[in-house]
């Protein structure tokens, strides 16, 4: 097989726990990432996404199948995957009475990289991430959202042609996103790097990712890019919210006229309409019939939550989380 900088995996299996009646966190996935592609890994929490990042990393060895990073087997040739990757995990690896400089030193030493280099890329890479005026403070004081850009930049140290991020923006207030997403972005369309997402935020997915792929219950029940998943669901859907809260049951019972159930907010109530935009009109005729009041009335172009519920009968944003099996065992 070719040197690249793609992704592949067959029948991935990973089973906590005793073979026959351990949990198995990811149950025999496919996929194929691209070199240079952004590769969205979107599904709830305990879905199974750590586990897979765990196994294409080296961190966790696959029960069965098999999977290649860079051309390498991350079975059987696990320092040549590691040489050429990068990773951020959900935890960040960072000491707090350490500073942001200090960290470049130690971690370009343990990639080999010279004190010139370790230097070098220190600055060019804290300028990166808009860390140059706290560079030689010490971690614990910086905030969440800085510690997450540090933590990215020091997964660039060695500059790997694949990188992994873990649901890097997890608890991240919304201008801490963007940063990151910009920067992620321009990793792949400027250096060519090919970037493995995981993320349970739809609109991370939809912004930042050429494809997708959907995970629940440890198997991919999805996979295209954003806009192919969504026109694969095709209709929009139609949301009201009741006037009066007490009338959510009859209201939800007219617009089951129209269609199956759709994401909605907490207050509201929607259904897929089964003719598209045409039914808006009988939809509020039907209503008016019933004299059911609503304070608001949207109609929906069809999106990744969507794509969710078709494919497992339940919203993403109000997926139960799964029993935590995204973990690493104590010893190998």
């Amino acid at each position: 097989m070719s040197r690249d900088n793609g992704i592949r995996a067959e029948g991935l299996v990973r089973v906590f726990g005793p073979a026959r009646d351990g949990i198995r966190a990811v149950d025999g996935i496919d996929l194929e990432v691209a070199p240079g592609e952004i590769y969205g890994f979107l599904g709830p929490n305990g879905a199974g996404k750590s586990t897979t990042v765990h196994m294409l990393t080296t961190l966790l060895p696959p029960t069965a199948g098999i999977a290649t990073v860079a051309g390498f087997d991350v079975l059987r040739q696990g320092p040549e995957v590691r040489r050429r990757i990068g990773a951020a995990l959900q935890e960040a690896a960072l000491d707090a009475f350490l500073t942001g400089r200090e960290h470049f030193e130690l971690q370009g030493g343990l990639h080999g990289l010279t004190r010139s280099e370790r230097r070098g890329r220190a600055v060019e890479l804290l300028e990166r991430v808009g860390l140059t005026d706290a560079a030689d403070r010490k971690v614990g004081g910086y905030s969440g959202g800085m510690k997450r850009r540090l933590d990215l930049a020091l997964a660039l140290v060695h500059r790997p042609s694949i990188l992994f991020l873990d649901e890097p923006t997890t608890g991240l207030d919304i201008q801490s996103r963007s940063a990151l997403w910009t920067e992620v972005g321009r990793l792949a369309s400027e250096d060519g790097v090919t970037v493995f997402l995981t993320t349970q935020y739809l609109e991370e997915a939809d912004v930042l990712a050429d494809r997708v792929a959907i995970i629940d219950r440890g198997r991919i029940v999805a996979e295209g890019t954003p806009a192919e998943l969504k026109d694969d669901i095709g209709r929009p859907s139609v949301e009201a919210v009741p006037a009066d809260p007490g009338d959510r049951e009859a209201i939800a019972a007219v617009l089951a006229r129209f269609g199956e159930p759709a994401a909605s907010s907490p207050k509201g109530v929607a259904v897929r309409l089964e003719e598209g935009v045409d039914d808006l009109g009988a939809v509020v005729r039907a209503l008016d019939a019933e004299d059911l009041r609503f304070s608001d009335l949207r109609l929906h172009a069809p999106s990744l939550d969507d794509v969710f519920l078709a494919k497992t009968g339940r919203s993403l944003e109000g997926a139960q989380a799964e029993p935590e099996t995204d973990m690493l065992p104590v010893a190998q």
